[in-house]
């Protein structure tokens, strides 16, 4: 049946501008967009949202699902020691299916009230809690790449696996789940260089390559993380090299590399040259007092970026907040450290949100014709003034001072899902 959505329409087809139409029709068949119109005839059945704004659903390229009962803590301290303090003894309690159902319930349910409709989400070294998550956002109508955590050294002795363990495991976690379900898919997940030995790095290229999965892990997050790695590594020029090596760096945009605040401009060529993406997570390296990414160079030269929350590391799960703080940090850069590289402008920022993050799962994150029918309808009454607003700026206001109960309706794949 083909559908259309009248209201205030707006998306992105480039980082660089809105395509906007006020008091338009979104159209729809079944899960594929087919345009934005003005105009449409008797052919198709109208979800009447007129006067509320219809934007594509946000794109979350990297966030930990077991963390979920960690916000807001652990902002005191520096990634290394958050990790050994809060989250490796929060992970381990995914071991007990109970207390795995009641949080990632939570976990899946603030995704779909934020309207994050497409993530990248790391699980924990459990395959059964992992898998009763994909379930559970399979349930919800989300679309998810899902990863089972490795880990096989520097890790603690209640959270860590043997080597052979984790690979017997994994290929486990991925034959049970590549082929389940529609819209949640397997990823290999390498927690980062520190936590996997060579042979283990090894063996989860050989398994990506042979089932042809995606990867994510992190990358050049903190300092005293990438002098640890070039100590375990000193064979390797650098953190990124090491990825390479062990066939982790998977080209074409079937790689995630959560945070890359140093990145230098070695690193920059590599993810350039492979197509790997870059997940920038502003709240998480403020938090952990990671540094500021530099996003705009990053972008500038050739890099895919897209936007994460990395709950718990990051504390706000609604991605509309989550580009404001990349704002804030972009112009703290061009003021403090660069002013080589612009501050990131309003329209590149929703663009990483949507359909830069959305290049990971393909054609997701906008409204151009055949991309997938993702979208969400705001009320943003509640959020209005006493003058006038064009539809740009009634976006602004509701990624700035909205929340969640702004969000009315939550659209995947054309199907209302809340």
């Amino acid at each position: 049946m083909k559908n259309a959505v009248k209201g205030d329409i707006i998306y992105s087809s480039s980082p660089d501008k809105f395509e906007i139409f006020e008091d338009g029709y979104l159209l729809f068949e079944n899960d594929k967009i087919i345009g934005v119109t003005y105009e449409i005839n008797d052919d198709y059945e109208v979800i009447d949202c007129s006067k509320k704004l219809i934007i594509p659903g946000f794109v979350d390229i990297h966030i930990h699902a077991p963390q979920i009962n960690n916000i807001g803590l652990g902002a005191d301290k520096e990634l290394m020691d958050w990790l050994e303090t809060y989250t490796f003894p929060e992970e381990a309690k995914y071991k007990d299916m109970e207390f795995a159902q009641k949080s990632y319930e939570k976990f899946v349910n603030k995704l779909l009230n934020n309207g994050t409709t497409s993530s990248v989400v790391f699980g924990s070294i459990y395959n059964e809690s992992t898998e009763y998550l994909m379930d559970l956002m399979d349930k919800t109508g989300l679309r998810a790449y899902v990863g089972k955590v490795n880990m096989d050294r520097n890790s603690p002795d209640f959270y860590i696996e043997k080597t052979q363990e984790s690979v017997k495991n994994t290929v486990k976690f991925v034959e049970d789940t590549i082929d389940k379900y529609k819209n949640i898919k397997p990823i290999i997940t390498p927690r980062f260089v520190p936590s996997c030995t060579s042979e283990l790095m090894t063996k989860l290229g050989e398994i990506a390559k042979k089932y042809d999965l995606k990867i994510q892990s992190h990358l050049s997050e903190n300092r005293r993380e990438i002098k640890f790695v070039n100590e375990l590594h000193p064979e390797c020029n650098c953190y990124v090299d090491v990825y390479d090596k062990y066939g982790l760096l998977r080209d074409n945009l079937n790689t995630v590399m959560a945070h890359c605040v140093w990145t230098d401009e070695h690193e920059m060529q590599m993810l350039k040259s492979k197509q790997v993406m870059v997940a920038h997570s502003p709240y998480s390296n403020g938090n952990i007092s990671s540094g500021i990414s530099p996003v705009s160079k990053l972008i500038k030269n050739g890099v895919d970026v897209g936007l994460a929350s990395d709950v718990s590391g990051g504390h706000e799960i609604f991605m509309g907040k989550v580009i404001v703080m990349a704002s804030i940090l972009s112009n703290m850069r061009w003021v403090h450290i660069d002013d080589a590289y612009p501050q990131l402008k309003f329209e590149q920022l929703f663009y990483i949100a949507t359909k830069g993050g959305g290049k990971f799962f393909g054609d997701v994150g906008s409204f151009e014709k055949g991309y997938k029918a993702d979208f969400l309808v705001i009320d943003d009454d509640s959020l209005s003034d006493s003058n006038d607003r064009t539809v740009r700026e009634r976006l602004q206001r509701f990624l700035y001072i909205g929340d969640d109960r702004n969000i009315q309706s939550v659209y995947v794949d054309g199907k209302k899902i809340k």
